[in-house]
């Protein structure tokens, strides 16, 4: 019976995608916890912002960086070692007493975050017959959208009832127990021989995916710089509660299930027309959040609206991967990298932004210029593909 835990896919499935849910908890509990954990540090609502930026610049830094250098070490045990290093740091999180301590925690818990969502993909994908591949891996990526929806929320509600520092003990207490789990149900995989540095490196020199993470980390940022900061926003100008805080990050979490549901279904139509239109939606949602967020009603729904902008999501990873070639440890690892460079961007130009004195909803502008760039930046990487000679687009 023990082997056959220990090589039953739904299982390792499960510990995967727990994983997956803690890293989604981390990640989108300080929106909500924003104004706590400033009250605490004794800083500015705003300047938390830096924290959410850490995360996601240690995400940009973490992906190419252990992807490249670990590309033959064993899968398994290279999961399990992200997912201490993840405790580690979100837990060390819950113990900082400044700005800047806390900073830098939470980009050493961002390290391991883009890694880990790609090395378990493709190990969700060994485990199963050729056919369930892409099933396997959107189970996987189940954890996450889970935490957002509920993680994120419950983890907020603690929080707020027991001081922010037991959101993240609770996210590291979750990690060490993946950890765990993976050791006991995650079945050994052969190394691949022919793995490199050199080759996963490779990906990042190829134009196409360049071009493709240039959308993903600018045109992105939009949905983040409206995020990091709902909950402040809906606060000072519509007059929300903030014991209301929670359910916002739950209206956020379906708009992103819906947004990633239509997303795929879009990009499985035709990619090359579904990743500029999801971008003009963006652009208009995000926009439109700047004049409805005087309203509770309406700031909740472009709260949802603004969500649905995950649906980039599918379509970027879809791309990503065709022209990424072997390197495909790289390619999954540096998608979430940029969208994590997305996230760094958005909530750090909103940051100086609502600084500067502008409005909080100001963040919704800032998202709509950001859609914008994502476009421009689309529309020349497919002017310039368009412009090399087919056997030079392969490459």
């Amino acid at each position: 019976m023990s082997t056959d835990r220990k090589h039953n896919p739904r299982l390792a499935e499960v510990a995967l995608a727990l994983g997956g849910f803690g890293i989604g908890t981390s990640e989108f509990v300080i929106m909500g916890l924003l104004e706590r954990v400033a009250a605490d540090l004794q800083v500015a609502t705003a300047e938390v912002g830096y924290a959410i930026s850490s995360y996601a610049l240690g995400v940009v830094v973490g992906a190419p960086l252990i992807s490249a250098l670990a590309a033959r070490l064993p899968r398994r045990m290279l999961l399990i070692a992200l997912m201490l290093v993840f405790a580690v740091g979100n837990i060390a999180s819950a113990m900082a007493t400044s700005l800047w301590p806390f900073v830098g925690l939470r980009f050493l818990a961002g390290l391991p975050h883009g890694a880990y969502f790609g090395i378990a993909a493709l190990v969700a994908a060994a485990a199963v017959p050729v056919e369930e591949r892409a099933r396997a891996v959107s189970r996987v990526m189940l954890g996450l959208t889970s935490a957002i929806v509920v993680g994120a929320p419950l983890a907020t509600w603690t929080g707020q009832w027991l001081g922010w520092p037991s959101a993240f003990l609770g996210v590291g207490l979750i990690a060490l127990v993946t950890a765990l789990m993976i050791r006991l149900w995650v079945p050994s995989q052969p190394r691949d021989p022919h793995a490199s540095p050199k080759r996963e490196m490779s990906a990042l020199v190829k134009p196409r995916v360049l071009f493709t993470l240039g959308v993903g980390s600018i045109g992105f940022g939009g949905m983040f710089a409206v995020f990091s900061y709902v909950v402040p926003t809906l606060s000072s100008q519509a007059g929300m509660a903030e014991t209301l805080g929670p359910w916002v990050l739950t209206i956020f979490g379906v708009g992103t299930i819906i947004g990633n549901l239509a997303g795929a279904r879009a990009a499985d139509k035709n990619l090359t027309r579904a990743i500029p239109c999801i971008l003009v939606w963006c652009l208009l949602v995000q926009g439109g959040f700047y004049f409805a967020a005087n309203h509770l009603v309406s700031g909740l729904l472009f709260v949802g609206l603004v969500g649905t902008s995950m649906a980039l999501g599918p379509a970027l990873q879809t791309r990503l991967m065709d022209v990424a070639g072997d390197a495909q440890t790289m390619a999954a690892s540096m998608n979430h990298a940029a969208f994590n460079g997305a996230n760094a961007l958005g909530a750090w130009l909103a940051a100086v932004v609502i600084k500067a004195g502008a409005d909080w909803s100001s963040s919704g502008l800032v998202g709509a210029g950001l859609a914008l760039c994502g476009l421009v930046v689309f529309a020349i990487g497919l002017w310039q593909e368009r412009r090399q000679p087919s056997t030079t687009r392969a490459a």
